[in-house]
């Protein structure tokens, strides 16, 4: 699809929806959302949950602030301020069922998919199934933010060198298989050993984690991608200043995330970040995957 006809798309989609729903976790994202929604004079209502959603992106707009475990009461509240489309966006850490305090309606859910067997994105599958079912229709934040989408090619000044390609094309591999066992998103390889793959901890500890294991040499590659079965209306993998300047301190020399289902937050302060610390961050289309050096 072109950049016209995806905004296209995004037009007929805010022109059907009158209100909007955010169920947002942590980081920026949800924050940008906001804005975009404010922009188009979309009118929203905000569902945050205590322990991770930023307080500040209340401030001004209808909202409520709950735990996780009260779904009886989120899907109340939202057909009762006629909200029938939603976005989830943010990073939620995912709790154990003694600090979800769910309540019956989230108990019924669990009991019927079976929390402890299913990995994030079947957890959040399920989820979606659960909410069309409520009468409500999901939707990707990148049909409302313009250019969130990472493009294929380079952010920034530099890019991989020839010696490099050997890691992404490792790292690909390996995530890849990470994502159809519904496990993480991203990994680090240098010089083609895996440093580290992402589970529970998500990317920034899986940087922090692998500065023990970095060798001499070239610094080693950050890779990201979407899981091949991943539904794209969530938790699509993201990259922002932060994830550039942890890559830095432990000396990597790059990032590839996957053109067209990743995230970039800030992308000027990311291309400003990278070109500082001499670091490649491209976005690379895997279906027709390859490299020139």
């Amino acid at each position: 699809m072109s950049a016209s006809e995806e905004n296209r798309a995004k037009s007929r989609v805010k022109g059907r929806i009158k209100r909007l729903g955010i169920i947002a976790g942590g980081g920026s994202v949800p924050e940008r959302l906001l804005h975009a929604c404010d922009k188009s004079g979309l009118e929203v209502f905000v569902v945050g949950f205590e322990g991770q959603t930023d307080p500040a992106i209340m401030e001004g707009r209808n909202y409520m602030m709950t735990r996780l475990g009260a779904a009886g009461q989120i899907i109340n509240t939202l057909q009762s301020h006629d909200i029938r489309d939603l976005v989830l966006i943010g990073s939620i850490r995912r709790p154990s069922l003694a600090e979800l305090k769910p309540d019956m309606r989230t108990v019924q859910f669990f009991t019927r998919i079976g929390l402890k067997s299913m990995g994030d994105d079947s957890l959040l599958q399920a989820l979606r199934y659960e909410l069309e079912l409520e009468g409500f229709n999901v939707h990707g934040v990148q049909e409302f933010v313009e250019n969130l989408l990472v493009g294929p090619g380079q952010v920034g000044r530099y890019k991989p060198k020839k010696a490099d390609w050997g890691d992404i094309d490792r790292g690909i591999e390996v995530s890849t298989h990470l994502g159809l066992m519904d496990v993480g998103q991203s990994v680090i390889v240098q010089e083609g050993i895996v440093l580290g793959v992402e589970a529970a901890e998500g990317t920034d500890e899986l940087i922090q984690r692998c500065i023990k294991y970095k060798r001499k040499g070239r610094g080693g590659v950050l890779v990201k991608t979407c899981k091949p079965q991943q539904d794209q209306s969530f938790d699509l993998p993201t990259i922002g200043p932060e994830t550039i300047r942890l890559c830095a301190k432990i000396g990597l020399s790059g990032i590839v995330v996957q053109a067209g289902h990743s995230l970039l937050i800030k992308p000027q302060e990311v291309a400003d970040l990278a070109n500082k610390h001499k670091l490649f961050v491209l976005g690379l289309d895997l279906k027709e995957k390859r490299h020139a050096a």
